[in-house]
């Protein structure tokens, strides 16, 4: 049996966070159907769908990047909008459920192919063939195209820029039991305002902070990864209350970690089911599909 090769699906919808229409210059359904509508007339394997409110749009193509790549080219046109986590696109054939896999070809130094073949066998990846050449290791994977998703930007992390990763779909297989991806927590804006160094030096014990000072964020924003497995939210504006003793500013911005800066790929791969992605020609953020952080904690 041939199938399509549309792999992977996300939820376009209207941004409604506190910066809507600030930095983007087509804001509304209207804009994002017409846009999507245009794409459809050049792109042959986009699919779009109706979502569940007039305000959303199913949008499903061939694989992450190819999603990424027009959000990329909507950003840059001055569209503003919001997107959820990738999923992929499962099939049914005589009673089975399908899902597609994908051919996936590694190349790291040496050193490096025991963690990459310790997180491939985690997300399902069957080891197809392997070779090591002038201190550099080949490997040749079968894996879920769930299993991808989220592992590019940690394959950078451990091979430390270094590793070169290729994939191609390869077909419709059985689907695999659930795979173990790593959990993450996220760290998350208290309020609205603009972040300080002095509450950055706090949060940064946290985890991993994605803003750096002078930056203006909102209440339910992701500002960073936490360090463990749930959120955490953090006050990142707070002032430094004034004394009549003098401090030195180079004490603080010293020890001021440099924040990870994700590009648009990294910040698809990061979000959980319960974020989405903020993107405007100007900014990526990520933030919580409920920003009031009270709600929040109701609905948990």
């Amino acid at each position: 049996l041939l199938y399509s090769t549309v792999t992977a699906h996300l939820v376009f919808s209207v941004n409604n966070s506190e910066f809507a229409g600030q930095e983007g210059q087509y804001c509304t359904s209207r804009n994002l159907k017409e846009r999507l509508e245009k794409e459809l007339d050049n792109d042959v394997a986009l699919q779009v769908a109706q979502g569940k409110s007039p305000d959303e749009f199913t949008v499903s193509g061939r694989g992450e990047l190819h999603l990424a790549i027009l959000i990329e080219k909507m950003r840059r046109e001055g569209y503003e909008l919001q997107v959820s986590r990738p999923e992929v696109i499962f099939t049914m054939d005589s009673g089975k459920t399908l899902e597609p896999y994908e051919d996936v070809w590694i190349e790291v130094k040496e050193p490096s192919s025991g963690v990459v073949i310790e997180k491939m066998g985690r997300r399902k990846g069957e080891l197809k063939n392997m070779a090591v050449e002038n201190g550099m290791a080949l490997f040749h994977f079968l894996i879920p195209t769930r299993g991808l998703i989220g592992f590019r930007n940690e394959f950078l992390i451990d091979t430390r820029g270094t590793g070169v990763l290729n994939s191609l779909f390869t077909g419709y297989f059985p689907k695999r039991e659930d795979i173990s991806t790593a959990m993450h927590g996220s760290l998350v804006a208290h309020e609205t305002g603009t972040t300080t160094a002095y509450a950055l030096l706090g949060s940064q014990e946290r985890g991993v902070m994605f803003v750096g000072p002078g930056v203006k964020v909102y209440e339910g924003q992701v500002v960073g990864e936490s360090a463990k497995s749930e959120d955490v939210v953090v006050n990142v504006c707070r002032q430094k209350q004034l004394t009549n003793f003098r401090a030195k500013t180079d004490a603080v911005t010293d020890d001021l970690i440099p924040p990870r800066i994700l590009t648009l790929e990294q910040a698809l791969e990061y979000i959980g089911d319960d974020e989405l992605v903020e993107t405007t020609p100007k900014s990526i953020r990520l933030r919580k599909r409920t920003l009031r952080n009270a709600m929040r904690k109701r609905e948990n």
